[in-house]
């Protein structure tokens, strides 16, 4: 690796960097024990691609592309892989720092859910910034100094306090407060995933985008925000909507990570590995047609970026309703013929 770290690493970590915070952890742990798998493969085994947009009053507007089925994204990966993974929680900071140090001195990397506006490595520019949908690995712990390794997307490995890291883990703040969160593995049954599993995982996306339970997810979802976004200064000051266009962004692109293209661009190569794993070819035109959705949920990205850095950004929102029409269009034809091929 070259990096030299005040706190030596679990002896068999290997770092990379990654795409995305939740599969590039478990990417990092499946690695660690002998399983070499794509964040791309997990992503999709796990159901992990939808699209939802929210705004709670009080707090900027949420557009992503991650879907939450339940079972979570790592439990749902974890079945279609052979691996026993359980989440658990505690409102208790002693039990959670018992659990993480217990594992970590048994040589085990683990996997935990922290707010990242408190990881001292993060910079927002000086703005109070909270997200505690964040998921990282710590893959060592000096006792001497109280300093936890910890492996985020980028390169280098994070030297982090324990008491910024029980901040992290303990935060508060909504919509993803992490409640101290972290995850087990048992990778004694590992195995690959079957054709049908992966023809199943497909279907279950597809189901979400094209019939979700309510307005705010799927295709439905994008036509919402299609709507909802141009209202945005009716209800926003200059500086809100500056952040918030800024703010949309950062999700769509792989600043915030999504991969890039709102999760599509991770999409499309997972549709290239499972038309090999099912043998069906058909499922590599489909992924053509995704990555050329990715590109337009980039441009976009692009547009939100730019708009957010105009000094007439409220008279110029509106622009965005025709773009998400056109991708929600895209997407209701690329996930009905998804649906059909795995049917």
């Amino acid at each position: 690796m070259g990096e030299m770290y005040p706190v030596q690493m679990l002896a068999g970590f290997k770092h990379f960097t990654t795409h995305h915070c939740v599969t590039g952890s478990l990417r990092h742990i499946y690695v660690f024990n002998g399983y070499e798998i794509s964040e791309d493969l997990l992503l999709g085994l796990g159901a992990g691609v939808n699209f939802s947009y929210f705004h709670f009053k009080g707090q900027p507007p949420f557009m992503g592309g991650r879907g939450m089925p339940k079972p979570s994204m790592e439990e749902l990966a974890g079945q279609r892989t052979g691996v026993k993974i359980a989440p658990h929680t505690t409102s208790s900071a002693r039990k959670a720092r018992e659990a993480l140090l217990t594992l970590l001195e048994a040589g085990q990397p683990v996997m935990l859910q922290v707010d990242m506006g408190f990881l001292p490595y993060f910079d927002f520019g000086g703005t109070e910034y909270h997200f505690g949908g964040h998921v990282i690995v710590a893959c060592g712990y000096d006792h001497e100094t109280g300093q936890v390794l910890i492996a985020d997307r980028e390169a280098p490995l994070h030297p982090v306090a324990m008491a910024d890291l029980e901040k992290a883990r303990g935060s508060t703040f909504k919509p993803f407060p992490p409640k101290n969160g972290w995850w087990t593995f048992d990778f004694s049954a590992m195995r690959p995933p079957t054709a049908a599993e992966v023809r199943q995982a497909i279907a279950e996306q597809a189901d979400m985008m094209l019939q979700p339970p309510i307005s705010n997810l799927g295709v439905k979802g994008i036509r919402k925000a299609a709507e909802a976004i141009p209202a945005w200064p009716q209800s926003m000051d200059a500086d809100a909507l500056k952040w918030a266009l800024f703010n949309t962004y950062i999700f769509i692109s792989p600043v915030g990570g999504s991969g890039g293209g709102n999760f599509r661009y991770m999409f499309t190569r997972f549709l290239r590995e499972a038309a090999a794993l099912t043998d069906d070819s058909r499922l590599d035109a489909v992924a053509d047609d995704f990555a050329g959705i990715a590109d337009a949920w980039a441009e976009l990205g692009e547009w939100f970026r730019a708009t957010s850095e105009l000094p007439d950004a409220a008279a110029r929102v509106g622009e965005c309703a025709a773009p998400l029409q056109a991708l929600a269009d895209r997407e209701a034809a690329a996930w009905t013929h998804l649906r059909e091929l795995v049917a």
